[in-house]
């Protein structure tokens, strides 16, 4: 299961929701990898991020574990009603449900471990050794409760515990980067 922002916080009841949303996911061939809700200007949004089933556990590359629209939309229609009838949500919302997309975010140890060898941008709760609180690299191994970053080539090393992580995503470039001194 993913850990998805602490919804119980927010009167949802996490065990309820996921009892509810995952096993229709699953009768779809997907799997819950995240939710997120959250206030916005239009109201309540409860955002469920499906994958293809099987995708985080056998680490398949973001391109092979891709839903199509269909995939997401045929969730929706079916997630929708089946929780109006479980009725534990405890006013109006809209039901998003969607790929975590190329910059997914990570949020639990399992997706460092999968995503080892990925650019990743990492903000931090306090400034690192270099004084810096965010970070961009690639990710490296994880050692315990800990996840190493290098940045730019090997240029700087950072081995950073789990919990000083605020939040972090996958980063991804457009292209190569331009030649010094060549113009566009």
């Amino acid at each position: 299961m993913p850990e998805p922002v602490p919804t119980s916080a927010l009167g949802i009841d996490l065990e309820r929701l996921a009892a509810v949303v995952e096993p229709l996911a699953h009768a779809h061939g997907a799997e819950v990898v995240d939710y997120e809700w959250k206030r916005e200007t239009g109201g309540w949004v409860l955002r469920v991020y499906i994958e293809k089933l099987g995708s985080a556990a056998s680490n398949l590359s973001i391109e092979q574990a891709g839903i199509d629209l269909g995939l997401c939309a045929n969730v929706a229609r079916d997630l929708s009603p089946a929780l109006d009838v479980a009725d534990f949500i405890p006013h109006r919302y809209h039901l998003e449900v969607s790929t975590p997309g190329i910059e997914r975010p990570l949020r639990s140890k399992r997706d460092y471990v999968r995503f080892e060898g990925k650019k990743a941008k990492v903000k931090l709760n306090h400034a690192a050794a270099v004084g810096q609180k965010v970070l961009v690299g690639e990710l490296g191994p994880v050692t315990g409760e800990s996840v190493r970053l290098i940045e730019s080539g090997g240029a700087s090393v950072h081995d950073i515990r789990l919990h000083d992580i605020a939040s972090a995503h996958l980063f991804f470039e457009f292209g190569p980067a331009p030649r010094p001194g060549k113009k566009k």
